[in-house]
């Protein structure tokens, strides 16, 4: 999908970038030290498959937490990016009939034309305010850029 470049608005989380940040850190610190503090007799007891098998899981993980801490929502004037921990959509504007934010809900709803409903993982309810605000300010982009529901003759 071609189009503008320049985002007109743009979020992602501090909190759960800081926290992802930090696990993967600790991870990384915690994991070095207990292999460096085995004894050499110790790590040769580990085969190559055991030790391929170890770093498939420790970076399965660590991609798992960069995902977590890269999570964004990115408005342009054409289209909606979102970027989510497993998945990223791009919509054009007319795909997107609502987006929903109640109190309770762990993050942004968004509902498509397909009646489909995506979460934008980037407006958690963890980021209180700033949430609050992100959502109001996405939906009045969205508002301006011709999102909203579809009407029918029946409407």
């Amino acid at each position: 999908m071609s189009g503008s470049t320049d985002s007109v608005y743009a979020f992602h989380p501090r909190i759960v970038a800081a926290m992802a940040a930090g696990m993967g850190l600790s991870l990384i610190a915690v994991f070095g030290v207990i292999w460096f503090r085995l004894s050499p007799e110790d790590r040769a007891t580990f085969d190559w498959f055991q030790r391929i098998t170890l770093l498939a899981f420790f970076g399965a993980v660590l991609w798992i937490l960069y995902r977590m801490s890269t999570l964004r929502v990115t408005a342009y004037p054409d289209r909606l990016r979102i970027r989510n921990v497993f998945k990223s959509y791009t919509l054009t504007w007319s795909e997107v009939t609502a987006l929903r934010f109640r109190p309770g809900d762990a993050w942004l709803q968004l509902f498509d034309a397909d009646d489909n409903r995506i979460g934008i993982l980037a407006v958690q309810a963890a980021e209180g305010a700033r949430a609050t605000r992100a959502a109001k300010q996405l939906a009045a982009v969205a508002r301006e850029h011709g999102a909203g529901p579809r009407r029918t003759p029946e409407n």
